[in-house]
């Protein structure tokens, strides 16, 4: 049956993730030579980019039937890889406070990423094999859970506390879809969202960010360092920016301006009408993401549909949730 579909991808929808990924690409060239000082990482996710072009035009021209054959596969792969990380001399050792990476000679690789995208893969799969043995029987249940909590115990060990809530959340919500035990899965979402309140209470960075979030009080002495210089920056900006490659934050100030703070410097050197596209283009995503999986029948197309977008949406939710 998965053959039988043609799979044509929507023009529209493509144009706009080209767009916003061309658009990225643009934004973290500028902000990586504040912290790089030169292009060097630029020129490496350019080459990432072509490479992730090449892998979607063959993934598309992969029959349905082919992921759902290989989904067990994949996934323990990528369980075995997160485990990886964590051997000397495979691993790329610790950085920045956490072991995450595989070190692969020219670049690291990240494993969590991986799952991020497989597990939404193998659950879509899993969930419509054993959807009357996981919505009728505790034990199908609690085996659904169990492989959730392997996923997330790896990424949790490897202190990836923002990778730990997408994998598992975007799990649960499969779960949810399925109509399995409402229940008792807000009991086990309540005892894991207590279990991050306790990793965040003894992580005293964590917890200064989440001070700072509930008390408002980024300008006293104890307030967050890089979200007041991303407030500052975007505060330049005004509605149109600085210009492209003018921001001055990125050189001296926010310590990560090409990762977690690139929002903000889009708003420092493009102004509020800059961030404005990356916000508008993540809601045209997300609503022809929803639209197509409202079409999509319930054997496996419509979580694999649904699960990615509501995934993907959580990246604004995250660029922007710094800044506060």
């Amino acid at each position: 049956m998965f053959d039988t579909i043609e799979q044509k991808p929507d023009k529209k929808l493509l144009l706009a993730i080209l767009a916003l990924t061309l658009f990225g690409w643009i934004m973290s060239s500028s902000a990586s030579v504040g912290h790089f000082g030169t292009f060097s990482f630029a020129f490496k996710q350019g080459v990432f980019i072509l490479l992730g072009v090449v892998t979607g035009v063959v993934i598309l021209k992969l029959p349905l039937s082919f992921f759902k054959k290989h989904s067990l596969l994949v996934f323990g792969l990528t369980l075995f890889l997160l485990f990886l990380v964590f051997i000397p001399g495979i691993g790329a050792g610790k950085i920045n406070g956490a072991y995450r990476w595989i070190d692969l000679g020219l670049f690291n690789f990240q494993p969590s990423e991986m799952m991020k995208v497989v597990m939404i893969l193998f659950m879509a799969n899993f969930l419509v094999e054993q959807e009357e043995h996981i919505t009728k029987s505790l034990k199908g249940f609690f085996g659904a859970l169990f492989i959730v909590g392997l996923s997330g115990a790896l990424t949790i060990a490897e202190t990836d506390l923002g990778a730990t809530i997408i994998i598992t959340v975007t799990a649960l919500i499969m779960v949810f879809i399925a109509g399995s035990y409402v229940k008792e899965l807000f009991y086990i979402g309540a005892t894991i969202l207590s279990g991050f309140a306790i990793f965040v209470y003894f992580n005293p960075a964590r917890w200064n960010r989440v001070i700072s979030f509930w008390t408002n009080d980024l300008w006293g002495k104890d307030g967050v360092y890089q979200t007041k210089q991303a407030l500052l920056g975007i505060a330049r900006g005004d509605w149109f920016g600085t210009g492209l490659g003018s921001g001055i934050q990125k050189y001296t100030k926010l310590p990560e301006p090409h990762t977690d703070m690139i929002f903000a410097i889009t708003g420092e050197e493009l102004g509020i009408a800059g961030m404005l596209f990356i916000l508008l283009s993540f809601a045209y995503i997300l609503t022809k993401g929803f639209k197509i999986a409202a079409k999509a029948s319930k054997d496996g197309r419509k979580y694999s549909t649904m699960l990615p977008t509501v995934f993907v949406h959580g990246l604004p939710c995250k660029l922007v949730s710094i800044l506060r």
